[in-house]
């Protein structure tokens, strides 16, 4: 696996990160753990999710970055060392200086505010480098977990697209959540 972006975040608790193939185990555990969580969600889960769908994935990193420009991040609880989720900057339109930003975190690593922290990261990390004036949080309807994050991050709710989403074959309506350069606090 070539690597695709060597950018890495830090706080005093994470540790944003490209993705190598020795995560390919801690992935797909993340991922079993967490398995009736992500399903209704997460349109690349499935019940039948192995370590080769994960390998695929890692894989796939290089070429979707090179291709589409995108940005994904293993998340990791620094003191640790465990891989608590993963958080990106997909679909970025360069033309209107926008993206799209989505996060998982496993079950057993929730309600600690890793992913509106890690989010935040890299929602700021985005305005920065990549001069981007806009970043959309977009999560199914039901998706109370996501649309909590996307809250606590500091994004505006500004409205449910209607079948927004595409999971598994079935539309879901989705609330869009919108941040922009001047809601990040200043530092």
């Amino acid at each position: 696996m070539s690597s695709d972006h060597q950018i890495e975040l830090t706080s005093s608790t994470l540790l944003l990160r490209p993705f190598r193939l020795d995560d390919a185990e801690a992935i797909c555990e993340a991922v079993h753990e967490s398995i009736n969580e992500f399903l209704p969600w997460l349109p690349w889960c499935h019940s039948e999710y192995t370590i080769d769908d994960t390998r695929s994935f890692l894989e796939s990193r290089a070429t979707a970055f090179e291709k589409q420009r995108e940005y994904a991040f293993a998340i990791v609880h620094r003191a640790s060392g465990r891989l608590v989720g993963a958080c990106g900057v997909n679909q970025i339109d360069e033309s209107n200086a926008r993206a799209n930003l989505g996060y998982w975190i496993r079950s057993s690593a929730t309600r600690n505010g890793y992913a509106s922290q890690a989010s935040g990261m890299l929602a700021r990390w985005a305005f920065e480098e990549l001069g981007l004036q806009r970043v959309e949080v977009v999560a199914a309807v039901g998706n109370n977990a996501s649309q909590r994050v996307a809250a606590k991050m500091g994004a505006t709710r500004e409205g449910v697209a209607r079948k927004r989403l595409l999971v598994r074959g079935m539309a879901h309506d989705a609330v869009v959540y919108s941040l922009l350069r001047t809601d990040l606090p200043k530092g």
